[in-house]
């Protein structure tokens, strides 16, 4: 295969980030679920069951894109994000939101490993893995642009329409789906195995079982891999949760759907300009230096949400530390990683951040019903105050090179 149809994967996924991350509804559904009567514990259980599916299925996901490829497990994912969004919508039953929020997960793992392997070995096919963090960065500007149209756009439909807006929401994702078609697969080295004997099924099972038993024994001899992941998850699963139940927060607090998308829009828009800019902290810093840096920040801003009167001021700097992290340790675990075990790898990254999130998204809906969103805001900080402790001694310990 020419080396220009992989540098022609590039391309198209820019304008593949766009249709992915165009979600109309994502910073609005709690408010709309909320609206059908649904308590923020109920909410709770719903973002946990997203994740528990998350989790249970990102490594056989990961293998699938592994072993049958990662332009189909993209198409797969879009489809299947169809039919979640659909479910949300229609389903006034707690049931019924439960199986669309396990779908939706379903979705989300057959795209998360996939996208990021197809990028970085289309990149070394070429001969450019160098240049990885820079398509990161552009990629990730593109992702955040498209996120403040989305929520600019979205809190404005949600304000005459919510019909309207997950009506054009799945349609994107069709689009996404038919983008995809354009991909060229990368080649994959895989190892050949005698499974003549076996049925298809037991073939397809063996063929995951050999996989992920190979990519935990890459983890293993790699513990800067379980660092990364381990470190970036934990921060990702304190915005997210902040992500969400401000929705609900500032609902409370008289702001509109329309006002509430200004804001996650702002909060793009500095996500995105500090992701163009972090090659340059990244060398300022140093590895070490952002390691460091970014949990202190991140304590920084959930007490400032927690006990301020500027809580939008505090939420929005965290997209400094998203921009920073996606860039960053994106090319970390990158450079790391064999090819050939790459979506599955990355797919344990995902599954820290869904084991989390299982942990701690429910207990703070919890809090938010039996006190309030501002005792659970107080409590997140708390936690991550205590957190980062060990974290630090961890990280500044001299015997931790493999991590300097």
């Amino acid at each position: 295969m020419n080396a220009s149809h992989y540098a022609r994967n590039i391309k198209i996924n820019y304008f593949y980030a766009i249709f992915l991350n165009l979600g109309l509804v994502r910073g609005l559904w709690m408010i709309y679920l909320a609206l059908k009567g649904f308590s923020l514990l109920q909410l709770g259980i719903l973002e946990a069951t997203f994740h528990i599916v998350s989790f249970l299925m990102e490594v056989p996901t990961g293998s699938v894109a592994d072993l049958w490829g990662r332009k189909a497990s993209r198409i797969a994912g879009r489809f299947v994000n169809i039919i979640s969004l659909a479910l949300m919508f229609f389903s006034d039953g707690f049931i019924l939101q439960l199986i669309g929020f396990g779908i939706s997960a379903l979705g989300y793992n057959l795209e998360s490993g996939a996208g990021d392997a197809l990028v970085y070995d289309s990149l070394l096919c070429e001969g450019k893995q160098d240049s990885y963090m820079k398509v990161l960065g552009y990629q990730e500007l593109i992702t955040q642009a498209t996120s403040v149209a989305a929520f600019l756009i979205g809190g404005y439909l949600a304000v005459h329409s919510y019909a309207l807006a997950f009506g054009l929401s799945m349609a994107v994702s069709l689009c996404a789906a038919l983008l995809s078609f354009g991909f060229t697969e990368p080649p994959i080295e895989q190892k050949k195995t005698e499974v003549e004997s076996l049925t298809l099924g037991a073939s397809i099972l063996n063929s995951l079982k050999i996989q992920m038993v190979d990519s935990v024994k890459v983890v293993g001899k790699q513990p800067r891999i379980t660092f990364f992941i381990l470190f970036s998850e934990l921060l990702f699963a304190f915005m997210i949760c902040l992500f969400f139940y401000l929705q609900n927060f500032w609902t409370e607090q008289g702001f509109s759907e329309g006002q509430i998308g200004v804001v996650f829009a702002i909060h793009s828009l500095i996500s995105g300009l500090t992701s163009m800019k972090a090659v340059s902290i990244e060398r300022k810093l140093g590895q070490k230096g952002v390691l460091l840096v970014m949990p202190l920040l991140m304590v920084f801003c959930l007490w400032g949400v927690a006990v301020s009167h500027y809580p939008i001021v505090f939420y929005v700097l965290t997209g400094c530390i998203e921009g920073i992290l996606i860039v960053t340790i994106g090319d970390y675990l990158n450079r790391l990683i064999p090819s050939a075990h790459r979506a599955t790898i990355l797919s344990f990254q995902s599954m820290a951040y869904s084991l989390f999130m299982i942990l701690l998204f429910p207990v703070v809906g919890l809090i938010g019903d039996k006190f309030s969103l501002h005792h659970a805001f107080f409590a997140m900080a708390l936690l991550g105050s205590v957190l980062c402790v060990p974290y630090l001694v961890i990280t500044l310990s001299k015997g931790k090179k493999d991590i300097a």
